[in-house]
């Protein structure tokens, strides 16, 4: 592809930290020092108090809803966005929530704020919001309004590092925050994710649901001694207090963690710089440019149509093909989850036409590669042949 969706994400400066470590007689490689600084690092950039460092961004969202449940083990409905990552969907399921939906807003494609409040009920458990594609879904309504009302808010930042509402970084703002550092994200750890919050308990719980829901990982002595006190039968080693999950990362995600922070913040800025450069040059006639840019830390360009034009899409994929511009339809997570077969039988026949914004984007909407390294020539090249469709 002459423009893939991501390109040097990883540098040498970052595989020389990991071989510089390997170097020595005897490296630890299973979560160590590194993770441990990694964490303390991100919480500083982040402006949290606390950070668990885990193998995924998915799995990040499967500990936050296992946490939810502990606090709600009789289940209810999380709010839930239709255009996210699957996992968004599936970390609901998986802990026996029930997702209730809302459309999304075309200029943040995230939830609509408006349509959250709506669908809100006294089963509502939490509102997991996903910041879609770098761009800021809150505002002051919403977060001001979840607070009176005592519902969490659950941030997915997965796409979005560096974005900011209010001056103040998205994932700082919610309950809990959940990021992704897979190859083609703002940073790599190759595979790899981060669980956020200021909420001392949770990060109690995230530690010890990270490592098999063993006790010894609380880094809390009053939690281990509580524990110790009520299970004396128990070899204070070897005391689960949740049935949980392996998620752990290791000292090698944790070193190029720590290398990539680094240059995140110009990363960031690099990436805006870019999609500026875009948004004022594909041919607003034909292609939404309406977004909202403030706070905006952006993850890829995306490309959707003003108006339903089932030709021009097909001419458009066509053309993107023939110049290798490497694309996904459907934007985040390919367009419209409701539509997906793991929801059969969850949600009504026909369910996801209630979601006209959400649907536009599944037929209509595109995500093509903006990386720190794409040059302005190949921005202004890219927009030519977009506009020459």
């Amino acid at each position: 592809m002459k423009f893939p969706l991501m390109r040097n994400n990883i540098l040498r400066e970052d595989l020389d930290a990991v071989i510089e470590h390997l170097k020595q007689d005897d490296p630890i490689l299973t979560h160590g020092a590194n993770v441990r600084a990694f964490e303390a690092e991100w919480s500083e950039w982040l402006g949290v108090k606390y950070s668990v460092f885990v193998n995924s961004g998915a799995s990040a969202n499967l500990l936050t809803m296992a946490i939810l449940k502990i606090r709600y083990p009789e289940g209810g409905e999380v709010i839930t966005p239709p255009l996210a990552w699957v996992s968004d969907v599936a970390s609901v399921l998986q802990n026996g929530f029930t997702p209730v939906f809302a459309d999304i807003d075309p200029t943040t494609l995230a939830m609509d704020p408006a349509q959250i409040l709506s669908k809100i009920t006294d089963k509502t458990r939490a509102v997991f919001l996903t910041h879609v594609q770098g761009f800021d879904g809150l505002t002051d309504e919403l977060i001001d309004e979840l607070q009176r009302r005592n519902i969490p808010l659950i941030e997915d930042v997965c796409e979005s590092h560096g974005a900011t509402h209010n001056g103040k970084r998205v994932g700082s703002i919610g309950w809990i925050s959940n990021f992704s550092y897979y190859y083609a994200h703002h940073m790599s750890t190759i595979e790899g994710g981060m669980v956020c919050t200021n909420d001392p308990d949770v990060y109690q719980q995230v530690r010890m649901l990270r490592s098999h829901g063993m006790v010894r990982e609380s880094n809390d002595e009053n939690v281990r001694a509580a524990y110790i006190a009520e299970y004396p039968e128990l070899n204070p080693d070897f005391i689960f207090a949740y049935p949980a999950y392996n998620t752990r990362n290791t000292e090698i995600g944790g070193i190029m963690g720590r290398s990539q922070l680094k240059r995140l913040d110009q990363i960031v800025k690099r990436r805006t710089e870019n999609l500026i450069r875009f948004l004022d040059q594909i041919d607003s006639s034909k292609y939404r440019t309406d977004f909202k840019l403030e706070g905006s830390s952006n993850y890829a360009f995306n490309l959707i149509l003003k108006e339903p034009d089932d030709a021009l899409v097909e001419r458009l994929m066509q053309k993107m093909r023939e110049s290798g511009v490497e694309f996904r339809r459907g934007s985040a997570g390919g367009g419209n989850q409701i539509r997906q077969p793991y929801l059969k039988g969850i949600v009504p026949t026909g369910h996801h036409l209630e979601f006209p914004e959400t649907e536009h984007v599944h037929f209509y909407g595109f995500y093509i590669g903006n990386f720190p390294d794409l040059k302005n020539e190949e921005v202004d090249e890219l927009c030519a042949i977009i506009n020459s469709v």
